[in-house]
């Protein structure tokens, strides 16, 4: 009895951590194309959001080079203008949902 008491109490407690590493439900992402990743964070009361990419930065190292993930986050939404030349973050101009 006390072994299935424990081994139901450890199911319990990794559920309990997976759904709360989990993103939230009204996050929403795109993967590929010219970046890595974007994802838009939950709609914020003002009606802005945050909105994270991640890219690829070229880095030389010696006789080799790699590629380095970058992430940049910023706001979106009513009154957050970026330059017109940064589509990779400013495209999709709406929310990203999940």
């Amino acid at each position: 009895m006390k072994i299935c008491t424990v081994g139901g109490l450890a199911v319990a407690l990794m559920a309990g951590g997976l759904i709360a590493a989990a993103p939230p439900a009204s996050a929403g992402c795109l993967y590929g194309g010219p970046v890595i990743s974007k994802c838009d964070g939950p709609l914020q009361p003002d009606g802005t959001w945050e909105r994270c990419v991640a890219i690829y930065r070229y880095v030389p190292s010696g006789l080799s080079s790699h590629l380095v993930p970058v992430n940049r986050c910023g706001l979106m939404g009513p009154g957050h203008q970026y330059p017109p030349g940064d589509f990779d973050f400013i495209e999709p101009p709406a929310r990203i949902e999940g």
